[in-house]
């Protein structure tokens, strides 16, 4: 059910070398990117009739209004069963506890006497969120994306989530629930690229957002990298992912429902298990038979990602191999099963998220660990983070010198200047001066 690569013996490659042997999904954005140009455009172009159009196309209903109207965000909250309404409630507490303490504070650094720099943070003015709604409704991202713009402070946000035939065009009512509970009412039916160019251009009922985030399929993902420079986005995020680094200590029965627990997202979830214990490699795969049959969503999901080429049991000499394997692959989601786990998860460099021991899995982390379950895929763990508080704000320096403070490094300044053959710079220091460069210290 799931394959093997063995990379014991010989001395582990470095850089991309290592990165090459291991398994990961074929995930075209460049070839989708041309695919969404025209919907993009026409969204650009014709507006809301364009995203009624697509929603015809694409979700199979022909919508009357695009904006979800507040009555059925009332209705939906009202209606939502008592148990995930608790459950949703708990995330949301959960959330706000950990994104609250990201939040960035005002500092003032004094250069010299009379030379300041403060940097202050401002939160972006508007964002539209993505809430996938494809195989399956995603409660838990409304949530994952609301939480960290609030306690930003951003002060409009807007989220768009597939139309359902189902449900009349509007999206589903556990969405709008969310949405409700989170005092979100800008909420729209819009779907994959079609929403992210809503955000981006801006229609009759919605207008322009400075910035969109949140996961999605690989039209989601072309779209943003579409607009990359327009707009502000979160990052190209491609199919889901889990690696556990384990040793002999783990449990092969907790092994496999993890990589079972991210295979049943998408027939292109990875699902990867890096050991150096032979004997826990052929109990997890003895272990995946039960479990698979035991679970849903099995043809159409779990059982072609554990058999893709994005998934494997990756065998290593030791944990130090391991180490270096799970560094090379930078997991979305990273699970440590080993001895000692939080003194190896401590020496990781690169994941999106990572989860000690046998009692954090990655389910946890998809909903109320409190920690953010957007995350950095495809590798881009290595230079990019999850989404968090900082994603939402913007750095702004303040320069304030006084005209002594700005005299004693004025010397300084032309010289660079100069040294960068441009003058003008260095003649806006002398202006000041009389176009006498003091001598300065």
């Amino acid at each position: 059910m799931i394959s093997r690569i063995d990379l014991r013996g010989d001395a582990l490659p470095e850089g991309p070398a290592l990165r090459d042997l291991l398994p990961r999904a074929d995930f075209d954005v460049q070839a989708a990117l041309e695919k969404v140009r025209p919907i993009c455009e026409a969204v650009h172009h014709r507006g809301d009739a364009a995203l009624i159009d697509f929603a015809e196309k694409f979700d199979g209903v022909r919508l009357e209004q695009v904006r979800v109207p507040a009555e059925a965000l009332t209705k939906a909250l009202a209606e939502l069963d008592p148990a995930v309404r608790a459950a949703l409630e708990e995330s949301i507490r959960r959330a706000r506890l950990v994104h609250r303490a990201q939040r960035r504070s005002t500092h003032t650094t004094q250069v010299v006497p009379g030379g300041t720099v403060t940097e202050k943070w401002v939160p972006v003015e508007r964002v539209g969120l993505y809430a996938p709604g494809g195989r399956s409704v995603y409660p838990s991202s409304v949530v994952m994306n609301v939480v960290p713009a609030q306690e930003a402070g951003v002060e409009s946000i807007a989220l768009a989530s597939p139309a359902q035939a189902e449900f009349g065009g509007l999206p589903h009512p556990t969405i709008l629930a969310a949405c409700a509970l989170l005092g979100v009412d800008e909420v729209y039916a819009a779907g994959g690229a079609t929403a992210v160019a809503m955000f981006a251009y801006g229609t009759e009922s919605c207008p322009p957002a400075n910035m969109v985030t949140g996961p999605g399929n690989i039209w989601v993902a072309a779209a943003k990298r579409y607009f990359t420079g327009k707009i502000g986005i979160d990052a190209e995020a491609g199919p889901t992912e889990i690696a556990i680094l384990a040793d002999a200590t783990a449990d092969p029965v907790h092994v496999a429902a993890d990589l079972i627990s991210q295979a049943e997202h998408d027939p292109l979830a990875a699902a990867v298990l890096v050991t150096d214990s032979l004997e826990l490699a052929e109990a997890v795969e003895k272990e995946l038979e039960p479990q698979v049959a035991a679970t849903k969503h099995i043809d159409d999901r779990i059982v072609p990602a554990l058999k893709g080429k994005q998934s494997a049991i990756v065998l290593v000499d030791g944990v130090e191999e391991g180490l270096r394997v799970v560094d090379a692959y930078g997991a979305e989601h990273l699970e440590i099963q080993t001895a000692d786990a939080a003194a190896v998860a401590d020496r990781v460099r690169n994941a999106g998220a990572i989860f000690i021991g046998p009692w954090a899995p990655v389910s946890l982390g998809d909903y109320a660990a409190g920690s953010n379950h957007v995350l950095p895929t495809g590798g881009c763990a290595c230079h990019s983070s999850g989404l968090s508080v900082q994603s939402f704000l913007r750095g702004i320096h303040i320069v304030d010198y006084t005209q002594d403070a700005l005299a004693e490094v004025a010397h300084h300044v032309v010289t660079l200047a100069e040294a960068e053959d441009l003058p003008a710079h260095g003649a806006a220091i002398k202006a000041r001066f009389g176009w006498k460069v003091p001598e300065g210290k």
